[in-house]
């Protein structure tokens, strides 16, 4: 037999009102009024009918977000940073993987709609901007993180990769390095190609033609450094220098450099991105572009909340500008 919140009132000797504050975690309940509730939902068996109360709210109190990958410290950084805010809000987070896939990225965002989710977080690669368009007209709250689409930009967050690698190879331009190599991410995705278009910039402001020679394209993981490294040695074309398209990749580079001889920074300067947490554990410490991915989650987080469950009133930066995070990997000729 199915137990009621007026059983659980009636044992803890509270209102049944206070019991649903309880159930929905308000701070309005006094701690030892909220341990006598817990312990007659305990006793008694209680489960919150949760499906009975999104069908009387038309709320699940669920919020789904979507990623790329479910491993590394970079996703992991912004599903933390997202649950941290949706915790604090009472709200449950679904965190499905889309694995940079057109096929995958549409069926995880069904399968979390098919699941009533109240709003959509979405770091999707592989879908197109008429898609989103699409989607952000249905009557769901959504934000779409690290890729700004014009005609929804106010669903927007993402940093300025352009910028962000016209930054790392101006600083190893000021150090007076001129022949820098280049390892980028997967060129398929627009973060790739922004930072080695902003790459290209910076050189092309110093009067220097980009070498293709030393260009190599990666796919974000640490694997993919190290072979690009050695195809950029093969290549027996001087260099000081290499920027990376992120600090997974400048960590492969880097054992690949040590393993030649060559030592970093004295004999090649290494620059990565995104600033991971373990960037500043290596030795040296890696210099790198700061992309503050916790934070992005957080704020999209806070501006779902907002529009899924408060006033709809807030609004979001649209493109964050990224910074140099100068350590012991990079130094002057």
């Amino acid at each position: 037999m199915m137990v009621t919140i007026k059983q659980v009132s009636e044992l803890a000797g509270v209102s049944s009102a206070t019991v649903s504050r309880v159930i929905n975690n308000t701070d309005t309940v006094k701690q030892k009024t909220r341990e006598l509730v817990l312990n007659a939902m305990t006793e008694l068996g209680y489960r919150h009918n949760t499906i009975a109360a999104s069908l009387a709210s038309n709320k699940t109190n669920t919020v789904g977000l979507v990623v790329p990958e479910l491993h590394g410290s970079f996703f992991g950084s912004m599903m933390s940073g997202a649950e941290q805010v949706l915790r604090k809000a009472n709200k449950h987070m679904f965190v499905v993987a889309g694995h940079s896939d057109d096929t995958m990225e549409r069926n995880e965002i069904d399968a979390l709609l098919s699941r009533r989710c109240d709003a959509l977080i979405l770091h999707v690669e592989a879908v197109s901007d008429e898609y989103l368009i699409t989607l952000a007209k249905q009557n769901i709250p959504l934000v779409v993180v690290s890729r700004f689409i014009d005609a929804i930009g106010d669903k927007c967050i993402s940093l300025d990769n352009h910028v962000g690698g016209y930054l790392a190879t101006r600083h190893l331009l000021d150090l007076g390095h001129r022949s820098i190599a280049c390892i980028t991410g997967a060129l398929f995705k627009a973060d790739g190609v922004n930072r080695l278009a902003g790459h290209k910039s910076a050189l092309q402001e110093a009067g220097l033609r980009p070498d293709e020679r030393i260009i190599e394209e990666g796919n974000f993981q640490a694997d993919s450094g190290e072979r690009c490294m050695e195809a950029i040695l093969a290549q027996q074309v001087p260099f000081s220098a290499v920027v990376c398209g992120n600090d997974e990749m400048a960590t492969g580079a880097i054992n690949v450099l040590r393993s030649h001889g060559l030592r970093v920074p004295e004999d090649i300067s290494v620059v990565g991105y995104d600033n991971i947490d373990y960037a500043s554990y290596l030795t040296p410490k890696l210099t790198t572009i700061d992309y503050p991915i916790k934070d992005i989650g957080q704020m999209a987080a806070r501006w779902i909340v907002n529009q899924a469950y408060g006033d709809g009133t807030q609004s979001l930066t649209p493109v964050l500008t990224p910074k140099l995070i100068e350590r012991g990997t990079t130094r002057s000729i």
